[in-house]
């Protein structure tokens, strides 16, 4: 996202630093119904501003085709405008297509009015949030930012801007806007939702659930708080804290698919198989385009053991969504739970195809050729790994195991002593002993046996392998 805007202003602009703001019009009204903003919002900036439409049934008619509510339309009664310009009926068609989800075509209607009006901050701001809906996020940091340039006095435009720079990672920023917007109002309940916001993305939990607290006690029925504080409550590992947010935002809004999805990922960890399944299929039915929600079905069938339908739910993901960049190492467990390792490897291969950076997904699929006895193959890709992430003990143990059996034991020798300094453990200490004895040194090899026996005494192997060792190097040394 270009972020190149500074901070947001701690403070509200002034009118007289703003000049006189244009009266609220049939646009205004029309354009910020379509973008959902809350009816209470409008008819503060018609107090602020004024109003300059046409009164009547006509104006209230196009009202309701852009989804105003009765409180709106009910508010707009009780104004006494002065006459202003009639509506553009391209704007009235934009916000029904906005009704039914054509953000796509309501997207070019806006776009064409916006083309003779530049800037028009209502327009902009509808445009800001088509984008917004069609997931092009940056676009919508633009729109957004024009609006705020034309009307800097309307607070909305800055909760939207803090949700943006939420969406980015962008905690400080979200922080700021803010808090810009509840410098011109306190009462904003939708600003410290934003606030709570960024503070949770700069992973500030208190000061996360303290801002959604505040937000809740100016509107206690909004499911989307409560959503967003189960999050906050399962980073900070409150799992049944969590649970409890996640279900009462399914209480208050049960189409919310999102609370829903992280209901069922959060249950299914706590291995509630069927009350986790059953959560994440509500989720697919209303978010069937979410790919995240069917690749978490298949992660709780993976858990449970139902190997079959893992597969299918993740063959079912990658046929709709062949570039999705998760889940086909999950699958390759799948099918390498039922022993079957040329379709594992094969979408381990997809793995590291698609995150060719990703030391894991070429240990991975080294792993698996080591255990499908290719051990060329394996040694190129865990030699890529320690490459990419050269402090990864695992790596080196396990390119050292396939370098061993390959016979290039002096290499093998460097992976296993890498190993062992960077994870002494037991098994690293016998893996070293059995390359110490390829190279014949003995006596080393004894020494990082006797190490491992010692880190894991419970271990027979260890134990029986230093007999054995300690009873050659006596026969040898009689002869």
């Amino acid at each position: 996202m270009r972020c190149s805007i500074p901070l947001a202003l701690l403070f509200a602009v002034s009118s007289s630093a703003m000049g006189s703001p244009a009266p609220v019009d049939c646009t205004h009204v029309v354009a910020w119904t379509a973008a959902n903003v809350p009816a209470g919002k409008v008819m503060a900036m018609v107090k602020r501003r004024g109003a300059a439409w046409t009164a009547g049934t006509g104006f209230e008619d196009q009202l309701r085709a852009a989804g105003a509510s009765a409180d709106l339309i009910n508010s707009v009664r009780q104004v006494k405008p002065a006459v202003g310009g009639p509506c553009a009926a391209r704007l009235i068609k934009a916000a029904t297509l906005v009704r039914s989800k054509d953000y796509a075509g309501a997207d070019e209607l806006a776009s064409s009015l916006l083309s003779n009006d530049r800037h028009n901050g209502a327009l902009h701001f509808l445009l800001g949030y088509l984008r917004q809906q069609q997931g092009d996020w940056n676009s919508a940091f633009d729109e957004y930012s024009s609006s705020r340039e034309a009307e800097p006095d309307f607070s909305e435009v800055h909760n939207r801007l803090a949700l943006v720079f939420y969406q980015a990672g962008d905690g400080d920023n979200a922080v700021g806007e803010a808090r810009t917007a509840l410098s011109m109002d306190f009462a904003d309940a939708g600003a410290y939702r934003m606030l709570g916001l960024g503070h949770y993305a700069n992973e500030q939990y208190a000061a996360a659930l303290n801002a959604f607290e505040e937000s809740l006690a100016r509107d206690p029925q909004n499911a989307d708080v409560y959503y967003e504080m189960g999050l906050v409550a399962r980073d900070q590992r409150s799992a049944d804290q969590a649970v409890q947010y996640f279900r009462k935002a399914i209480q208050l809004d049960p189409q919310l698919w999102q609370a829903h999805s992280s209901l069922g990922t959060m249950l299914s960890e706590e291995k509630r198989f069927p009350e986790a399944i059953a959560e994440l299929k509500i989720a697919r039915q209303l978010a069937p385009s979410e790919p995240s929600v069917r690749e978490s079905i298949a992660g709780a069938y993976y858990a449970k053991g139902d190997y079959d339908l893992a597969i299918a739910e993740y063959n079912e993901l990658f046929r709709a969504y062949p570039g999705w960049k998760r889940g086909h190492g999950s699958l390759a467990r799948a099918y390498l739970a039922k022993n079957e390792y040329a379709s594992a490897i094969a979408e381990l291969r997809l793995a590291v195809q698609q995150n060719p950076s990703s030391p894991g997904e070429h240990r991975a699929l080294g792993q698996l050729l080591l255990l499908a006895d290719q051990k060329q193959e394996a040694s190129r890709e865990l030699g890529i790994a320690v490459q990419l992430d050269p402090d990864s003990a695992s790596s080196h143990y396990h390119l050292g195991t396939a370098l061993l059996e390959l016979r290039q034991f002096p290499a093998a020798l460097n992976e296993f002593q890498e190993a062992v300094r960077l994870d002494p453990s037991a098994e690293h200490h016998y893996a070293l002993a059995a390359c110490l004895m390829n190279l014949g040194r003995d006596s080393e090899a004894l020494a990082e046996m006797e190490i491992a026996a010692r880190l894991d005494p419970g271990k027979a192997l260890y134990r029986a392998r230093r007999e054995e060792l300690m009873q050659l190097m006596r026969s040898n040394s009689a002869r």
